[in-house]
């Protein structure tokens, strides 16, 4: 029996949702682990939202930890939730235990940019407005200005002998 298509496109129906967050591949499920940018970085990359990873530095926008930040600690892709260093929650015997929230209640503040591959995927969007005269002379043209010099400066210093 076949669990999950990737030919499915939606249903009204949330056990059929439901259907389609459990069985879905690994890789599927790195995009279900997207949460939304700031109005900063909204306005920077030109993007809403963009998936979360260890590092980036969040704000989380409902529930019991409401307007609390931190930075994630660690990345749950199989059960879709996030841990956030300083939010945790006390057990019975007094420990204490990181608790696990959804990406979809938090709010990104500040990024990670270690991965290249990941500010390339992030200025993706910005590219193909390049590419089609759409981009206008705004902060997202210089963040791709930037990030061009930045890459570069990274290829020139593997080029010249130690």
């Amino acid at each position: 029996m076949k669990f999950w298509s990737k030919h499915w496109k939606s249903s009204k129906q949330p056990r059929k949702q439901r259907k389609c967050v459990c069985h879905a591949p690994l890789h599927v499920r790195h995009k279900f682990l997207s949460a939304h940018l700031s109005k900063e970085l909204r306005e920077k990359y030109k993007r809403r939202s963009f998936p979360v990873r260890k590092g980036d530095e969040v704000e989380v926008m409902q529930g019991k930890y409401k307007k609390k930040t931190g930075k994630i600690s660690r990345v749950d892709s199989n059960k879709i939730r996030v841990y956030i260093d300083g939010i945790t929650r006390k057990k019975v015997d007094g420990s204490e235990i990181p608790v696990p929230i959804h990406p979809s209640k938090l709010k990104i503040i500040n990024l990670n940019l270690e991965d290249k591959k990941r500010l390339e995927a992030l200025t993706r969007s910005l590219k193909k407005e390049e590419k089609h005269g759409t981009l206008k002379k705004t902060v997202g043209a210089k963040v791709l200005e930037s990030a061009k010099k930045e890459e570069k400066m990274g290829s020139a210093s593997k080029t010249r002998p130690a």
